[in-house]
């Protein structure tokens, strides 16, 4: 039989590369779901051709559009978050794609792991603002959580097979993005349209602000705490420009294990899509004779300080994660629209640490309060 996917985010760069998965193997997947905020048009188009059984359109002024345009096609169409959360919980599906951007996507993944479901996550901000929420209740419904971001993916392939109390580290590997090697003095002039260009991977607009300034990997280093239950001083990262090693797993008799291939998303969304199997594609392979040279660096923390504010944030848990997502995700977004300048985010995010008010042991209902203080905070700083 085949298993039924709901794509939550199927207009975004990781939902419409999904549905080339789907394409790909149309005999062990079918689209049950497709969900999309903003972009109407396509999701209508997505829709037409891959006759869900549901739609959902969370940006509640889009719904007349999008159900006018599908009211004969046999396809229920719901609008809003409340819409998403309910879809979540329902059994309409075997495996949810989890593949809304920020925090928004938090409380729809929640549901789908309250109800056991299965669940290929590739919104890495659902573990970095409740991690310890989100763990305890996969553990509590016995849900299953496989990786899609491609660091995340590589560890968890690297662990099949493997004794956690064996394992000594895990080393994430950043490519560097766009400005790898550059100074302040040249950041303090970049746009956003450079800071798009990122050398080896094709992502979203948020997410490659995000690789360009190193949040991405911070924000990844969380996720693998939570994900792998692992200590911070367990998860490291190398800069690695070729983007061929995912990440590594270091055990404690001073073995590696790596894993490798081209920059695709959609070999680790396939593989989260597939788990346990492992399907054959035409995708093309990593010839290790065209790319004889993999080289590996330090970070620049000092150039690069979204990283380093991470890892404090990681250091000092309790809300801070979820302080400094809520002023990226605000800071991104005006660097985006030529707001403020690309090395403002790092110091708009500091100022919203220090003035938000610390919880050491946050409940879900803190973590959404967190958010939405932190935004209107840090929004104010930018008008002003």
């Amino acid at each position: 039989m085949s298993k039924r996917v709901a794509i939550y985010g199927s207009t975004g760069s990781i939902g419409t590369q999904a549905l080339t998965v789907v394409d790909n193997h149309p005999d062990l997947f079918e689209v049950a779901v497709l969900t999309a905020h903003n972009n109407a048009d396509l999701l209508i188009e997505q829709s037409l051709q891959y006759k869900p059984n549901i739609v959902i359109i969370s940006n509640e002024e889009k719904y007349e559009q999008v159900n006018a345009a599908l009211s004969d096609q046999g396809i229920k169409v719901y609008a809003g978050e409340t819409a998403l959360i309910e879809v979540a919980a329902s059994d309409t599906y075997d495996v949810l794609l989890a593949a809304i951007v920020g925090f928004a996507g938090l409380s729809s993944t929640l549901a789908a792991v309250e109800q056991g479901k299965t669940i290929a996550l590739a919104n890495k901000e659902t573990l970095v603002v409740a991690g310890d929420i989100v763990m305890a209740s996969v553990a509590q419904f016995n849900a299953k959580l496989i990786p899609v971001d491609s660091e995340h993916s590589a560890i968890f392939q690297c662990l099949v097979g493997e004794n956690m109390d064996e394992v000594s580290k895990v080393i994430l590997t950043a490519s560097g993005g766009p400005f790898l090697g550059k100074k302040p003095n040249y950041l303090v002039n970049v746009k956003r349209d450079h800071a798009l260009q990122h050398p080896n991977w094709e992502m979203g607009a948020k997410i490659s602000i995000d690789s360009a300034s190193l949040m991405n990997k911070g924000l990844e280093m969380i996720e693998a705490k939570w994900l792998f239950g692992l200590k911070k001083e367990q998860i490291d990262v190398v800069v690695h420009p070729q983007s061929i090693v995912h990440s590594f797993v270091e055990f404690i008799d001073g073995s590696q294990k790596a894993q490798m291939g081209l920059p695709d998303m959609k070999l680790p969304i396939q593989y989260a899509l597939a788990y346990p199997k492992r399907l054959a594609n035409q995708y093309p392979r990593y010839i290790n004779q065209k790319h004889t040279k993999l080289t590996f660096e330090d970070a620049d923390l000092k150039t690069f300080r979204n990283l380093g504010i991470a890892m404090e944030a990681m250091k000092q848990g309790g809300n801070v994660p979820c302080i400094m997502n809520a002023a990226n995700e605000i800071v991104v977004a005006a660097f985006l629209k030529n707001k403020i300048g690309f090395l403002e985010m790092s110091e708009l995010i500091e100022k919203s640490i220090e003035k938000i008010d610390f919880i050491a042991t946050p409940s879900l209902h803190d973590y959404k309060e967190t958010d939405r203080l932190t935004r209107q905070f840090c929004q104010r700083l930018i008008k002003e």
